[in-house]
């Protein structure tokens, strides 16, 4: 039938007179495909001109909004060794309710009464610390009755030297008078001696005059010497006020220095109460970790330490735990290249692990089974996994999620965009273009500042 034989048959046989010609190549069949094609044709055309919504489609699985309600492990920051399980797998617990009780490995924590004991030494080492209050006050006391006594010793020998001096000055005037006596003894001795010579006067006059010049000179000798003493009580009176003030600064100087000792003591003990009041207290939160308690309201997942007797390390998790009251939302990656189109309060389709859905990504609003989300979070970071991270929260003017669904399950994001008709679409695709770049209403370019 290719007509390439020197011997066309076309031209000898004729397919005319049978009847399955007649039925193939009858013209009523050609003019019922040709509309068929015409029709199709038209309809097609129509459909690529029909809005096409350009859409993001990610990966992810649920989780919770907030941080603090997603599954956690209740860890214990001590190390020790499980005694007693008060739960079970799938058990719901409330917030401070006892999960197991753990015993001590430790060697200096396995008194019992190691918290008892601690608050014995602390009323001890108070005790001590009056004491030393009562040793300092009584110290400063002493302290104060020296320097009042060493005030009294000094007015005294200050008054004693002033008497002193005072006596200087009345032995001085005595020995002045001395001197004028004596004087007046000589010229008398002379004056009788002359007039003896010239018989006027006895010998007896002449003796009399004599001892009593001798007299007055043994007056004066005498008066010097009471000076010299007194001049001396003047030195002394000094010398005692200088014995008197080192003296008393050296018994002021001990009281204190002892004083300033005991206030030493006196800190020290109150260290060593503040210490033993840190290891109370410390020895007191120790006891209580004893139990480990629930964090919040939530479920039990699985013990990961679960034997009794099994030892642990501090930081290491013992059980898992499902919070109750929690928030569900979606965790889902995009591309670096899809990035730039997601922002802050954009609406996504959802459809979750086990629930049916007829999803038509392009046209959303006739899609089924499919959930309404908001982006509430978009990660600055990219993940292991080479995409970014972006949060989704239930849409609140959408039809609310399942309430079967659980964190972990998994999930498959459509992220709508812009409006296109189909032939702009197609084209988009064969030529493997990212789709439109926008920015959101309402949404402004944030300039910086310099």
């Amino acid at each position: 039938m290719l007509n390439i034989s020197k011997n066309p048959l076309n031209k000898t046989v004729h397919l005319t007179g049978f009847k399955s010609t007649d039925k193939v190549f009858h013209q009523k069949h050609y003019k019922h495909f040709n509309r068929f094609l015409m029709g199709s044709a038209i309809f097609g055309f129509i459909v690529l001109f029909l809005p096409w919504t350009q859409n993001i489609r990610g990966d992810g699985y649920l989780t919770t909004l907030k941080p603090d309600q997603r599954p956690q492990t209740i860890q214990s920051p001590i190390p020790g060794r499980i005694e007693q399980w008060f739960v079970q797998e799938g058990d719901y617990v409330k917030k401070g309710d006892t999960i197991l009780h753990i015993s001590e490995i430790k060697g200096e924590y396995f008194d019992p009464n190691l918290v008892a004991r601690t608050g014995q030494q602390i009323k001890a080492k108070e005790a001590s610390v009056s004491s030393y209050e009562g040793k300092v006050k009584a110290l400063q006391n002493q302290t104060v009755a020296l320097s009042t006594e060493r005030k009294l010793k000094l007015e005294q020998a200050k008054n004693k030297l002033l008497q002193s001096k005072l006596k200087v000055q009345s032995d001085s005037i005595d020995l002045e008078a001395a001197k004028t006596n004596i004087n007046i003894a000589e010229k008398q001795y002379d004056r009788v001696v002359l007039l003896q010579s010239e018989g006027l006067k006895a010998v007896t006059d002449v003796e009399e005059k004599r001892l009593k010049l001798q007299e007055t000179q043994a007056k004066l000798i005498s008066q010097e010497n009471k000076l010299l003493a007194a001049r001396n009580e003047v030195l002394n009176a000094e010398m005692e006020i200088n014995r008197v003030q080192a003296a008393y600064t050296d018994k002021i100087s001990k009281s204190q220095s002892d004083m300033f000792t005991a206030q030493s003591s006196q800190f020290n003990s109150e260290a060593q109460v503040t210490k033993l009041e840190n290891q109370f207290t410390n020895y007191e939160m120790r006891s209580a970790m004893y139990y480990i308690r629930a964090p919040q309201n939530g479920y039990i997942n699985k013990a990961i330490k679960a034997g009794i007797g099994e030892t642990f390390k501090e930081g290491a998790g013992l059980v898992g735990i499902m919070p109750a009251d929690i928030d569900m939302a979606v965790e889902t990656f995009v591309t670096p290249l899809d990035l730039p189109l997601i922002h802050l309060g954009e609406k996504v389709r959802i459809q979750f692990d086990g629930w049916p859905a007829i999803v038509f990504s392009g046209w959303p609003n006739i899609s089924y089974g499919t959930y309404g989300g908001e982006v509430v979070a978009v990660e600055r970071f990219i993940s292991a996994n080479g995409k970014y991270r972006v949060l989704l929260a239930p849409d609140k003017d959408d039809h609310e999620w399942p309430e079967a669904i659980r964190a972990g399950s998994g999930a498959t994001t459509l992220a709508l965009l812009e409006d296109v008709p189909i032939w702009y679409e197609l084209w988009r695709q064969l030529n493997g273009f990212p789709p439109n770049y926008y920015q959101p209403e309402g949404a402004k370019d944030k300039s910086v500042k310099k």
